[in-house]
């Protein structure tokens, strides 16, 4: 398989798509579709997670009622195997907290006539300054 030359518009456009169902409270959960139930990986904040049933349990953990993301950059770079890898950088507000600037890394793999997120690396953009 070669890279995929359609590259940047499947990052830029699963971005939007993502960020938009994990925005809505009421169709937060449904961003499991994106992960295969056995072979996507995840870390949160240094926790790492397999499959969508445990990547999900982790979205509905998530204490926040209300959030507001802003995307900086988004970067996209084509797989040898058809994948895309993103790299997201943006600010988050959730509920009355202070905006936090975050990072986040999608490693997309084809999976028949689309995409499944097969990597999910998050971090907030917080420094120990001691």
């Amino acid at each position: 398989m070669s890279p995929n030359p359609q590259y940047e518009k499947i990052g830029k456009g699963f971005v939007q798509q993502y960020y938009a169902i994990f925005d809505d409270p009421a169709n937060r959960e449904n961003v499991v579709h994106f992960y295969s139930a056995t072979d996507s990986f995840m870390t949160f904040e240094g926790r790492q997670i397999q499959g969508a049933p445990k990547i999900l349990e982790k979205v509905q953990s998530l204490s926040f009622q209300k959030i507001n993301i802003v995307i900086t950059t988004v970067d996209s770079q084509p797989t040898f195997d058809g994948g895309v890898l993103i790299s997201v950088l943006g600010r988050l507000k959730c509920d009355d907290d202070p905006p936090h600037s975050f990072s986040q890394i999608f490693l997309l793999k084809p999976n028949g006539g689309s995409f499944i997120v097969a990597h999910d690396i998050f971090r907030l953009n917080i420094h120990n300054s001691a």
